[in-house]
């Protein structure tokens, strides 16, 4: 792909209070045609790839690689996936969520960006992974087996770039030595990534501080430290250059402090800013017809942007042909409230009048902008609280009822407009779109033997068995494929992968021999080709049967969780999923002597689809029925004539 240009490095931004907008102007090469790909989001499967680990199918680009250092590049690529597509059409795979592709920082402080989280050039591909002609080409393969592809991408920040030249010498010292004003105490500070400051970071001579410090950028080509593209940012003012982030609790340090480790927030409160990062990465789709973003940082952007954004994101696709464009983001937090913000759309939570005001200021194209925001965001809450909660720790299935009771408040109701929408066009809201996952490569693998793995202290205990923890994370899987929402599955998993935290959990798949055999890997496969047979796993209304928050050794339904889907999109298809997520007993969804309440009709015989044998219940003439499981399994029921 050849350099994007600015058309003037515009930054006249807010210095006189007159506000410029950045114009992209792309060369060569030309657009791809654009399609709408996707039916239903609901109905995909998410398969996760960090490409660096996934495939090496061109030894042309392995350059500075070290297979054995976690840290460093590894050499998989573009090339590489596309030649495993078969792998995962045979998995299930419907979409490949592949990590960003843009040029970045190649190494910094002895570790590499195989992740490609450390951007350098928004407009060129990384070398490592290929060309653009090779991204193209694994597109347009994925999309011949009707296999979707979203692309992550990075607003907030951008790699180590430049360094705050503190002391004014014109390079960048490591330690520099700091006083503490209005104390004898010195402090070490690093120059490309000192402490946050509220006012900016400060120049300091022995005098004392003379205001901020200048912003000078890096230029070694061999490790791409280079000055940053789009020329707009390679302006100081592009960043909020208030130095490292310490305290996430602190509004200012969260929208507008540096990551840790150098990576430099962007002011995307600009309007320049805004339009560049609309041109930089809407250019992505235009030349290779990928299918969504995944958004990574978005608690750290504010929410103005996430309008600007995502709204002229939509518009400009659409009218080149492409819709049902899905977007979801990444907020790596626990508070679901926080979480679910990002999906507030239309009337659920209106800005104020004069913020939605200040935001259709950056406004060029003459469509006002709405409170509109992300089709959906990564469940990070429910990893927390139940993947983690309760299918690793065996904790009380209630927790799972608490969090999707709160989920009917924190998530939005109004679907986007222009956003995700069913086969019928209508909009879908981000409730049911949500993107759920049991681990990814910011967290430990569901397998890894850590907290939750150890039936007593882990400095003493014994690891559980692989497995007793196989059998744990088959049934956390149950759990991922039919509850509402749409699965993710992190690259590795079906290879029973037990990687702990960053970058233990980012393993070569190669190592695996892509062995299609592997148990969990006919896990998958089995309960993807359920979801697909069954339209009420993956469209049905969801309404809870069974949860308990009993987890004692002599209780009928401890760690028992059952739920029923029907209705809605998926018309007269209907289910029943029960899960016994206890390791050591007997479960059922009954207590007292008194079995679940279901929706079927009495005398509705169902059958078992999801184990051997399809064991057969019928519902009581008082609707009741009666299902029991041994440790650490589950059942999916249909009704026998759906079978």
């Amino acid at each position: 792909m050849n350099r994007a240009r600015s058309s003037a490095v515009v930054l006249g931004l807010v210095v006189s209070g007159v506000t410029q907008a950045g114009c992209m102007e792309f060369e060569d090469p030309p657009e791809v045609e654009l399609k709408t790909n996707v039916v239903d989001w609901r109905e995909e499967i998410i398969y996760q790839i960090l490409i660096d680990r996934f495939a090496d199918g061109d030894w042309g680009n392995n350059f500075s690689i070290y297979p054995s250092a976690p840290g460093k590049w590894h050499g998989g690529d573009w090339k590489g996936v596309e030649q495993r597509l078969d792998y995962l059409d045979e998995l299930g795979v419907t979409t490949l969520w592949i990590s960003p592709v843009v040029k970045n920082v190649y190494t910094d402080a002895g570790f590499d960006a195989y992740h490609g989280y450390w951007a350098q050039d928004l407009t060129q591909p990384a070398p490592q992974f290929g060309d653009l002609a090779a991204l193209q080409s694994l597109v347009k393969a994925a999309h011949a087996r009707n296999i979707k592809v979203i692309l992550d991408i990075v607003t907030n920040h951008m790699g180590q770039l430049f360094f705050y030249d503190i002391n004014g010498n014109g390079q960048a010292d490591d330690p520099l030595n700091q006083s503490v004003p209005g104390t004898p105490d010195v402090f070490k500070e690093n120059e490309y990534d000192p402490t946050y400051d509220v006012r900016g970071v400060q120049a300091e001579t022995s005098l004392g501080e003379s205001g901020l410090a200048p912003v000078i950028f890096a230029h070694d080509p061999a490790s791409n430290h280079m000055p940053p593209f789009p020329e707009i940012l390679q302006n100081p003012l592009a960043y909020n250059r208030k130095g490292r982030t310490y305290n996430f609790d602190d509004p200012d340090q969260l929208l507008r402090g540096d990551f840790p480790g150098g990576l430099k927030d962007v002011n995307t409160e600009l309007c320049p800013i805004r339009d560049a990062m609309v041109d930089a990465y809407t250019r992505w789709i235009e030349l290779t017809d990928i299918d969504g973003f995944r958004i990574d940082t978005v608690k750290h952007v504010e929410n103005g942007f996430w309008r600007h954004f995502t709204q002229k994101v939509r518009q400009r696709l659409a009218a080149k042909g492409k819709t049902n464009f899905f977007m979801f983001g990444e907020a790596f937090d626990g508070r679901d409230q926080l979480v679910g913000s990002f999906t507030k759309n239309g009337n659920d939570a209106p800005p104020p009048a004069d913020e939605l005001a200040k935001d259709n200021q950056c406004v060029t194209d003459g469509v006002p902008l709405t409170a509109d925001m992300l089709d959906s965001v990564f469940y990070f809450p429910q990893q927390f609280q139940v993947i983690r909660d309760v299918f690793r720790y065996r904790g009380p299935t209630s927790n799972i009822q608490k969090l999707w009771t709160e989920r009917t408040v924190n998530y939005g109701v109004t679907p986007a407009q222009g956003g995700a929408v069913n086969a019928a066009g209508q909009g879908i809201s981000p409730q049911k779109l949500l993107v759920n996952f049991l681990d990814n490569h910011d967290v430990p693998r569901f397998l890894f033997t850590g907290a939750g793995m150890y039936p007593e202290d882990p400095i003493f205990g014994t690891p559980l068995a692989l497995e007793t923890r196989r059998k744990m994370l088959h049934n956390a899987l149950l759990f991922l494929f039919t509850e509402e929402g749409i699965p993710c599955v992190y690259y590795g998993t079906e290879q029973d992968f037990q990687g702990g935290n960053d970058p233990g959990n980012r393993e070569d798949l190669w190592t695996s021999g892509y062995e299609r055999g592997a148990p969990t890997f006919q896990w998958i496969r089995r309960l993807s080709e359920l979801r697909r047979k069954y339209p009420a796993l993956n469209k049905g209304d969801l309404q809870i049967l069974w949860a308990s928050d009993r987890t004692g050794p002599n209780d009928s339904d401890a760690n028992v969780f059952a739920f029923e889907r029907t209705g809605g999109d998926a018309g007269d298809s209907y289910a029943i999923v029960v899960i016994n997520a206890n390791i050591e007993k007997e479960g059922a969804p009954e207590f007292g002597g008194q079995p679940m309440q279901v929706g079927a009709a009495p005398g509705t015989v169902l059958v078992d689809v999801l184990n051997d044998g399809g064991q057969t219940y019928t519902v009581t003439n008082d609707g009741r029925l009666s299902v029991k499981l041994p440790p650490s399994s589950g059942a999916v029921l249909v009704p026998e004539s759906q079978r």
